[in-house]
């Protein structure tokens, strides 16, 4: 359950890793990772002034928006290209393309230009999606030569480690393939990593949105 006690400690640990990285505290946003809570814990932490949320199912995302306005929507899960319908609509950002195809699908059912950022599969893990650290930047050149959404970025989930500290190789590579990538003129300003066991790693590596759930909303 959301409380607004919990979101003012997030946002007092992200305040202070910012602080320690000398970055000023508007550099890193904050997404309410609000995956299977209800509307109502949403409908909490939007009144304390959350603004940003993310969601992992196209439907999910379809219904809770259809509901809570005044918010920004984050595709946050790995998209199904059927299921393109029901995020392109209502999403601000999504943070998990992997294809062309799917950049495509987004954008014929877009109802203005949309920003992505890039998946990348940090670990090279088999069972995850996101593509793999060498592949990243010959697929950010082709999404931007395609111009079917605005990429943004690159995001990733590391592999589960036993401490946060350990969790920050994989958030140096993200970092370092989107300085490269920008090096060669491709608009990766955005990293989308970190979530409530290691935001504070994540953003002293230059994150720039943190995707936090049980932080602010508990176990699920």
């Amino acid at each position: 359950m959301f409380t607004p006690e919990a979101l003012a400690a997030v946002e007092a640990r992200i305040a202070a890793a910012c602080a320690r990285a000398g970055r000023p505290r508007h550099d890193v946003g904050l997404i309410a990772v609000s995956k299977t809570f209800p509307v109502s814990d949403i409908v909490a932490a939007q009144a304390a002034g959350q603004v940003d949320f993310g969601e992992n199912r196209g439907q999910d995302l379809r219904d809770k928006a259809a509901v809570i306005t005044d918010v920004r929507w984050h595709y946050i899960g790995a998209l199904q290209v059927n299921k393109a319908k029901y995020v392109a609509p209502v999403a601000y950002r999504v943070h998990a393309l992997e294809s062309l195809e799917q950049a495509e699908a987004l954008a014929r059912r877009a109802p203005a230009r949309l920003q992505a950022l890039l998946a990348v599969n940090v670990g090279e893990e088999p069972q995850k999606s996101g593509v793999f650290p060498a592949e990243a930047l010959d697929l950010a050149r082709a999404l931007t030569a395609q111009g079917a959404v605005d990429l943004v970025g690159l995001m990733c989930i590391p592999p589960a480690t036993e401490t946060p500290e350990q969790a920050a190789p994989y958030f140096a590579t993200l970092a370092q393939l989107a300085a490269e990538g920008r090096r060669v003129g491709l608009p990766l300003v955005e990293l989308s990593m970190g979530m409530s066991a290691d935001y504070e790693v994540a953003i002293a590596h230059g994150a720039t949105w943190v995707r936090v759930g049980s932080a602010l909303f508990g176990g699920r």
